[in-house]
């Protein structure tokens, strides 16, 4: 499971998380932080990427194009880059099983 992390969340996620999602990448460390949305989303497409972000930007993308990219919508409102990181931990399973199943596009987590 790769996971693209936006720019709204911390770059950190990719090394808290890198036992669980090793091939995970944040925009920040590819140089794509100021990069549209687009391009982001293409990038993610090519590279077999799932987008986790925390804002709509990306679920109306994909309302729009259709998936893949897959997309994770973190909506917990402000919370810390620890909270997150236990809801990627906490909700392990769930994602695998929204990775593996093909009919579902976007995931929400909160």
């Amino acid at each position: 499971m790769k996971l693209l992390f936006d720019h709204n969340l911390s770059p950190r996620l990719v090394r808290l998380l890198a036992d669980l999602y090793h091939d995970s990448q944040h925009v920040f460390l590819l140089g794509m932080d100021q990069e549209d949305d687009r391009v982001i989303w293409d990038y993610a497409l090519q590279n077999k990427y799932a987008i986790v972000t925390r804002d709509s930007d990306y679920s109306d993308l994909t309302l729009l194009r259709g998936f893949p990219p897959k997309v994770i919508w973190i909506r917990c409102g402000n919370c810390s880059t620890k909270y997150i990181e236990n809801i990627f931990r906490l909700k392990t399973i769930e994602i695998q099983e929204f990775f593996q199943e093909p009919s579902l596009g976007i995931l929400i987590l909160s």
